[in-house]
């Protein structure tokens, strides 16, 4: 039998703090239960961002005592439903914060944790797009994957995206589901943001499903929003555009059986040498 059910993408702004980013949360996860979600999924730093002088800064806490967390464990019981927080700023140091995803079960229980391991260190040669995520986040060391009553996820956070090796790995882990929230820029993300996100879909024949913020970052930066929901053949199934919104659509788990035995490339892979050959001297 076929497993199928809803995920909703909720489109937040970026929020500077706490408090805003909660109450933008709640209003669109309370919208999003019109269309039966089995899961929500919300963007990267879905529990604040700010930035400044090309350095993220959200507000950070222990992951004990993280109000935005705290609030969607509560409501993810009281609703019934999962919830993928795409990721939040959790304390390391004085310095520096995890940059972790959080996968919460239908009791508001955490069953699932990621750090990103890829760091966001760009120049795209102005002021408005230089990042340094490095200067403030610890990055994390380990992929993961994890069985749900909807199949198996494999979880990322947006720069990760530029990595295909990471989701083939978990895809030939088993994952059917691949987890990309994102806070991805405007200029990245007009230039790169669909085709990256299809190419992770087809190579690994798997749906992806990608919230991404929208709007403007306090204090330099802008999100592209667009979140995405993919087939395994590449389809876009929902497309959010721009601005604050919820982005639903239903995953059908048989259409990546179907497709990984139509084009079964997860079995195909090959070791092999490189051989690097000087040109311009004669052989």
């Amino acid at each position: 039998m076929s497993i199928s059910f809803i995920a909703s993408c909720l489109q937040t702004q970026p929020r500077p703090d706490f408090d805003s980013a909660i109450e933008e949360g709640l209003k669109l996860a309370e919208q999003s239960l019109n269309d039966d979600p089995s899961i929500i999924c919300f963007p990267e730093y879905c529990g604040g961002l700010k930035s400044k002088n090309g350095r993220f800064i959200p507000p950070h806490t222990e992951e004990d005592n993280h109000p935005f967390l705290i609030k969607f464990k509560s409501f993810a019981q009281k609703n019934n439903v999962w919830i993928s927080i795409g990721s939040i700023a959790i304390s390391y140091n004085s310095k520096k914060y995890f940059n972790r995803s959080i996968l919460l079960n239908n009791e508001g229980e955490i069953t699932h944790r990621y750090d990103k391991i890829h760091l966001f260190d760009i120049d795209l040669g102005d002021d408005e797009n230089k990042f340094l995520e490095s200067e403030t986040v610890n990055p994390g060391n380990q992929s993961s994957i994890a069985k749900t009553p909807f199949g198996i996820f494999g979880f990322s956070v947006c720069y990760d995206l530029r990595f295909a090796q990471l989701y083939r790995s978990m895809a030939k882990q088993g994952s059917e589901v691949l987890m990309v929230p994102s806070a991805f820029t405007k200029k990245t993300g007009e230039a790169h943001w669909h085709v990256l996100n299809r190419a992770r879909a087809i190579e690994n024949g798997a749906f992806v499903i990608s919230a991404c913020a929208t709007g403007s970052i306090d204090g330099g930066g802008e999100c592209y929003g667009h979140s995405l929901v993919i087939d395994p053949w590449g389809n876009v199934l929902a497309d959010g555009g721009v601005g604050s919104r919820v982005v639903s659509a239903k995953i059908n788990l048989a259409d990546v059986k179907d497709t990984r035995e139509k084009i079964p490339s997860l079995k195909h892979d090959r070791d092999f040498k490189l051989k690097i050959i000087d040109a311009t001297k004669e052989i």
